[in-house]
């Protein structure tokens, strides 16, 4: 029984407590409430597999409740998208709910509250609201209408009901504790009017009830036993429970809100808000676009139910907030696709190979294995003729040591089938090869027993047979941003950080095999990754989508980036061991040329602040960022500039002090900043202590001229 315990998280926990306490296991009770105002995204499918789950590990109900209190952001087309990414998923809701189904309740409720002397009608101005209200360290204070008599709440809350007053002049408050140390508490909003089509209700109500307000009751009404949401709304479960004691029934079950550590993934953002941005800017090609983070998105880009499963399984559920790494959702993904993923070649980016020494008209059907890692999956038969198209990177006519591909003189296995050997090639006006002669090994075909087809060779290529070729077009898509973390940045735009190669589409030839592909199905190219028919394909064009590459190619990105900053820190201890002037240079321009390829926004950034300290090396590795690296002079925090240049100016290095002297002298910084340094620089100036070098006296004298 202990080792079973420590396998549960903390909610099961919880469940399993309040079972042990008397709880009825047949009053368990969950559900999953999204507000209809957008896509799932990948955030969600945590929520989903945890209220879902939780419902299959207890046999509970789960009900799928939209919580769809606020008509101006809410469409049909988002109620329907949510129920096909739930089923899509693998999940089946007990009962189909709307907060709208409650509204009447919810409005009679509201006008108990307010002859219970516990709501009032406000008047204020959104603004004056919000000055009254105070702030966090600071209380707030009593409104001028909060003391209004039930009669004349009621008379206007039926007004605003019945459509008598415009948007924004009256709201209805909860009468709670306007010093509570918890802002939520300071006479929170319960209704406001608003004069909008609603998606279900039409023109029916005039006045629409807040989402703290709704949700909690909503969860009351259908007995919900436990209320699972994020950490974000921690601060909300004293308002939750408040609104429960106002309506609770003894005889009922009354629902517990638990919080959990909402899902944080990098290179991407989960904000609805600027995921909408993104589709109404037209920058990606609608919510399902397969670059989206949205369960749609991912859908069409070729991810499997199963691997989002094992992916919210993998990362638990905590109580505490971390970020996880995309490469474990890819991980995932790959994971399922080679189990399930027919094996097939296609190639992308194709150059013409004839075979020379292959008798022409020839054409014979090659075996070839669907899928090793699932036996029952058979052979196909893949043509095979004189011409065949190889990819073009496949092929250096003088290869360099420990390359295994194809190159003049150098033999290569066709998967499948023969060995051939680079011979010639031809070339057009411009120098580019557009034809390649090979000959092959007669005797060599794959699965032959022969001895030629014993023989063992550098590489295996992936062809296709140009007489029998199916075009396609291919769409390649990556990450959508450049940037581990794309909206955390201070004064910059998320937008800012867009992966410009996102998106690059190719025409490719595949194996005829692929002829009779539906929408959606999935299929490894070989030594390519993994890829899945997209929906705008036609009986005249198959449309193909990358999934994900073979290998996790951020990964190996993020590790050369960080190793080539650990590296180039080396180099500067280098630096100053060395004798000469010419040694320096040739060091300092070599880490420039490391910094300046370097592309990962957070990565620089980070290295820039911690090398801000009292060690030389330190010092002048910051100030080579400062002067190579892509980041702008309004990248970096004001303060921490400051800090640098102070800091260098004051230290005993004078390849420190010069560095940033010239970075003062030379980038584009704001006057007044630079003026602000030249008391520090007449200092120096005056310091013999500091035995400034005649490039330091020199560039300092340029610097105080210029200001």
């Amino acid at each position: 029984m202990a080792t079973e315990d420590k396998s549960l998280h903390f909610i099961e926990q919880i469940i399993e407590e309040n079972l042990e306490n008397g709880f009825p296991q047949d009053k368990l009770r969950f559900r999953f409430p999204p507000e209809p105002n957008g896509y799932l995204h990948i955030g969600h499918a945590k929520s989903i597999c945890l209220q879902f789950g939780l419902g299959l590990k207890y046999n509970a109900p789960v009900n799928l409740r939209f919580d769809d209190t606020n008509p101006a952001k809410e469409e049909q087309e988002y109620v329907d998208a949510i129920k096909e990414d739930l089923q899509w998923l693998g999940f089946q809701w007990a009962e189909e709910r709307y907060a709208s189904d409650y509204f009447q309740h919810l409005y009679d409720w509201a006008v108990k509250m307010i002859k219970d002397g516990k709501a009032y009608i406000d008047s204020q101005s959104s603004e004056d609201m919000a000055a009254q209200k105070g702030t966090p360290t600071q209380p707030g204070v009593d409104g001028p209408y909060r003391n209004r008599s039930v009669e004349e709440n009621l008379s206007l809350f039926e007004g605003m009901k019945n459509g008598d007053y415009p948007e924004g002049s009256h709201v209805l408050r909860a009468k709670i504790d306007m010093t509570s140390t918890n802002m939520l508490m300071r006479d929170p909003l319960i209704y406001r009017v608003l004069h909008r089509h609603h998606h279900r209700t039409g023109d029916n109500w005039k006045i629409y009830p807040m989402y703290d307000f709704a949700h909690g009751e909503s969860d009351y009404i259908e007995q919900v036993s436990h209320s699972i949401c994020t950490l974000e709304f921690v601060m909300h479960r004293e308002l939750y429970n408040w609104f429960l004691d106002q309506i609770y029934d003894d005889n009922k079950v009354r629902p517990h809100q638990y919080e959990f550590a909402r899902l944080n993934l990098n290179y991407t953002v989960m904000s609805k808000r600027k995921l909408l941005q993104l589709v109404q800017d037209k920058i990606v090609n609608g919510w399902d676009d397969p670059r989206m983070p949205t369960i749609s998105g991912l859908r069409r880009r070729g991810y499997t139910p199963n691997a989002i499963r094992k992916f919210c399984e993998t990362i638990g559920v905590a109580k505490r907030e971390n970020i996880i790494d995309y490469s474990l959702l890819e991980f995932c993904l790959r994971d399922d696709l080679n189990k399930v993923a027919p094996r097939v070649m296609a190639v992308l980016d194709p150059v013409k190979v004839v075979i020379t020494n292959y008798p022409e008209g020839k054409e014979e059907l090659l075996d070839a294995e669907n899928n090793q890692e699932d036996e029952s999956a058979g052979f196909r038969k893949v043509p095979f003729s004189r011409e065949i198209y190889i990819e073009r990177e496949d092929f250096l006519e003088v290869a360099p040591p420990k390359y295994f591909r194809l190159s003049l003189g150098n033999e290569v296995r066709l998967k499948n089938g023969y060995i051939i050997k680079g011979e010639s090639v031809t070339k057009d006006a411009d120098g580019n090869i557009t034809e390649i002669q090979v000959s092959y090994d007669e005797d060599s075909r794959s699965g032959s027993g022969s001895e030629a087809s014993q023989r063992k060779v550098a590489g295996t290529l992936h062809w296709v047979s140009i007489a029998h070729a199916i075009e396609a077009e291919v769409r390649l898509y990556d990450r959508l941003f450049i940037d581990e973390a794309p909206d955390s940045h201070k004064e910059k735009n998320f937008l800012d950080f867009m992966n410009e190669s996102s998106l690059t589409v190719s025409t490719a030839f595949l194996e005829p095999s692929l002829a009779t592909a539906q929408v959606g199905d999935q299929f490894q190219f070989q030594r390519l990754g993994y890829f899945a028919v997209d929906k705008d394909s036609t009986p005249e064009k198959i449309v193909i989508n990358k999934t994900v590459g073979l290998k996790d190619a951020w990964e190996e990105k993020g590790k050369k980036e960080t190793n080539s900053i650990n590296n180039s820190l080396k180099d500067i201890n280098k630096f100053f061991k060395v004798g000469s002037r010419e040694e320096r240079i040739v060091i300092r321009k070599a880490i420039g040329e490391t910094l300046s390829g370097i592309s990962n926004y957070s990565l620089l950034q980070n290295s820039f602040r911690k090398n801000i300290n009292n060690n030389k090396s330190s010092l002048l590795f910051a100030n080579l960022i400062l002067k190579y690296s892509s980041l702008k002079i309004s990248d970096y925090d004001t303060e921490d500039l400051s800090k640098l240049i102070t800091m260098s100016l004051r230290s005993e290095s004078s390849f420190v002090r010069l560095r940033a002297i010239l970075n003062v002298y030379d980038l584009d910084f704001d006057p007044n900043f630079v003026n602000s340094f030249k008391d520090e620089i007449l200092k120096l100036e005056a310091n013999p202590s500091k035995s400034t070098t005649e490039r330091e006296k020199e560039y300092m004298e340029k610097l105080l001229n210029k200001l």
